[in-house]
Formats: C-alpha cells, sequence, structure tokens
C-alpha cells in the first residue's frame, strides 16, 4: 500500500507541473471578473476596443476579434551589419472572450503581435510573431475597467 500512495504522489506531482507549464503558454492571457449581467459586460467589452476595427463579433459565443492594426516601428535594425529596417512595423490585433458564471462575467483579453522582419530565403520579408505588449495589455485593461464601472459592474 506505501508504494502505490507513494506512486500516486509521483503522478500528482507531475500532472500540477503539466498544468503550471500549459498555464504559462498562456501568459499574455488577462482575466476580469466582474459581478454584472452579460449584456454590460459584453458592451464593456466592445467598448474597450472600439479604436480598433471589429472583425469578428458573435455575442452568443461571447467571442470578439479586432482588425490587424499596424504599429509603425522606426528605428528597428536587421541582420549582422545591424542595416536599418526602412519600413519597420508591427500589427497588433486583440481577442476578447466573454463568458458567463452565473452572475459573474468573465472576461478574457489577449494581444496577438507580429513584427515585419527579416526572413532570408526566397521571401525576404514577413510577418513574425512577437510578444504581446505591455502597453497595449495594460491600455486595453484600463478602459475595460472603466467601461465595466460605467455600466454599474462591481469587479472581483
Amino acid at each position: 500500500m506505501g508504494l502505490f500512495l507513494m506512486s500516486l504522489r509521483v503522478l500528482n506531482f507531475l500532472l500540477l507541473t503539466g498544468l503550471l507549464a500549459a498555464c504559462a503558454s498562456t501568459s499574455g492571457m488577462q482575466q476580469r471578473f466582474a459581478v454584472c449581467n452579460y449584456d454590460h459586460a459584453w458592451e464593456a467589452a466592445l467598448d474597450a476596443v472600439k479604436d480598433r476595427s471589429i472583425s469578428t463579433k458573435d455575442k452568443e459565443a461571447g467571442f470578439i476579434v479586432t482588425g490587424w492594426l499596424e504599429i509603425p516601428m522606426p528605428g528597428r535594425t536587421f541582420g549582422a551589419l545591424h542595416r536599418e529596417l526602412a519600413d519597420s512595423k508591427d500589427r497588433s490585433r486583440i481577442t476578447l472572450t466573454v463568458k458567463r458564471l452565473d452572475d459573474v462575467a468573465k472576461i478574457s483579453f489577449v494581444e496577438e503581435r507580429q513584427r515585419w522582419a527579416f526572413r532570408g530565403g526566397s521571401r525576404l520579408f514577413g510577418w513574425a510573431a512577437t510578444y504581446p505588449t505591455e502597453e497595449v495589455m495594460r491600455d486595453v485593461q484600463n478602459r475595460l475597467d472603466a467601461k465595466l464601472k460605467e455600466h454599474g459592474c462591481s469587479l472581483t
């Protein structure tokens, strides 16, 4: 019986380690929980990204995706000689999900960001994935929090 319990503890440890690793892969995602009805949370989520075009909006599924927004990034270099990239830019889009949890709404959002980069080969330049920026994530969070409060929601 002692060997069985030891094996069970090792298995639990491995499962917990795997779950923590899976959570780390979505590290850019932010979540807000608000006590309010779904319609108010949905409107607040839409208002938080109203400065961008919306490419997907599905209220029943609770899914909002903005269109790509191109951002100039002057001064970026490439290659061993650090040549300046003349048309340096990033592009960014935001994905939000709004879920009903009884009397609480959960709003999750993440920025997908890509940079125009030297790739080599037959396609010298192209879009390459990069990390979300804290500035964009903080801006969306601040606007979302403000809009939730305007709609009478309290954050938890």
